[in-house]
């Protein structure tokens, strides 16, 4: 599941993007991405410390992209800030542990279904940018005008 921490990064980061790669203060991040800022500032730390986002104190300053949105893969964004993809820690390829009630889980059917489910969600994610998410709510805001 998404944590609302992920989903105001995904914003944050596609507000950055639509930004056109110049520094915005956090207040106005904030407001824009419609992110509570003082969650926003914690968000943006992680972002930084991930090499998603720069930011340049003063005057001037502000947050930005630090890497073109192309080059930003959503399934690593989302992990930076949730972790594994896997609904259960059984199924997670890279934070495997086995549940401590299995009694053997290489049988487990259970295992198998949320290994499908993190197999499904990895390949959409893999697959998509921030540059792709920027398109698409720019397409849906088109419809929705």
């Amino acid at each position: 599941m998404l944590t609302m921490k992920a989903k105001y990064a995904l914003r944050a980061l596609t507000t950055l993007a639509r930004h056109g790669g110049k520094p915005l203060p956090a207040h106005q991040l904030a407001e824009r991405a419609q992110v509570p800022e003082s969650f926003l500032e914690v968000i943006l730390s992680d972002l930084r410390r991930a090499g998603y986002v720069a930011s340049k104190r003063g005057l001037q300053g502000g947050h930005q992209l630090a890497k073109p949105p192309e080059q930003i893969g959503l399934g690593d964004l989302i992990r930076s800030i949730d972790g594994p993809l896997a609904p259960i820690r059984c199924a997670s390829l890279t934070a495997y542990r086995a549940c401590s009630d299995c009694p053997d889980p290489d049988a487990c059917a259970t295992r198998v279904l949320m290994t499908d489910v993190r197999n499904a969600i990895s390949d959409v994610l893999d697959r998509r940018t921030l540059r792709d998410q920027v398109e698409l709510e720019s397409i849906r805001g088109d419809l929705a005008a």
